[in-house]
C-alpha cells in the first residue's frame, strides 16, 4: 500500500499544485512512513518527507526525523525547504528542533490553517513568527479559503529559477 501523506501535507500539496486529489490522505495523523515524490514537470520535484511532529509511537516520530535529515544532508540540488506549522499552535518546541537541525537551509514556513483563525490573530501569529524567524519567510497558507496559495506558488517557482541558475 503507498504512503499516506498527512492531511496538512496532502492538503497543501493539492492546493499548490490545483489538484483535488493527487496526494491522498488519512483521517489519523502521523501515517506518512516515507518519502513521497510528486513531478512539477520539468520545473523539478516536490519531495513529502514524514511528519516529525506527530506519531501514535514515539518511536516512529524519532524516525521519520532521521529520514529527513538523511534525505535534506543528502541533496545537492535542492533549492529550499518548505515546514507546514499549524498557525493555531505556531512554534511549538518540536518545530524549533526541527527549524534547528534544518541550518542554514532556504526555508519557507507555512502557517497552515490559517482560516482557523481571526484576521487579526492572524496577524499576530504572523508577526511572531517572522520575528522568530526573521532569515525565513513566513506565510499564512490556507488550502480551504486559498489564502497564500498563489504567494506560495510564486516563491517555489522562484527557488527553483534560482536553483537551476546556480
Amino acid at each position: 500500500m503507498p504512503a499516506v501523506p498527512t492531511s496538512a501535507s496532502r492538503s497543501a500539496l493539492n492546493a499548490l499544485t490545483g489538484r483535488k486529489a493527487l496526494a491522498r490522505t488519512s483521517k489519523t495523523p502521523g501515517r506518512t512512513q516515507t518519502i513521497n515524490f510528486y513531478a512539477l514537470g520539468e520545473a523539478g520535484l516536490l519531495v513529502d518527507l514524514p511528519g516529525y511532529g506527530y506519531a501514535r509511537v514515539p518511536q516512529r516520530c524519532a524516525r521519520s526525523g532521521r529520514s529527513g535529515r538523511r534525505y535534506i544532508r543528502s541533496r545537492a540540488s535542492l533549492v529550499g525547504v518548505v515546514v507546514l506549522i499549524d498557525a493555531r499552535h505556531p512554534l511549538t518546541p518540536l518545530d524549533r528542533q526541527l527549524l534547528g537541525w534544518l541550518g542554514d537551509e532556504r526555508r519557507l514556513i507555512l502557517l497552515t490553517k490559517a482560516d482557523k483563525l481571526p484576521r487579526a490573530m492572524q496577524q499576530k501569529t504572523l508577526q511572531a513568527v517572522r520575528a522568530e524567524s526573521p532569515r525565513d519567510d513566513v506565510m499564512l497558507f490556507s488550502s480551504v479559503s486559498k489564502l497564500g496559495v498563489d504567494e506560495c506558488r510564486d516563491l517555489l517557482e522562484h527557488w527553483l529559477a534560482a536553483g537551476r541558475r546556480e
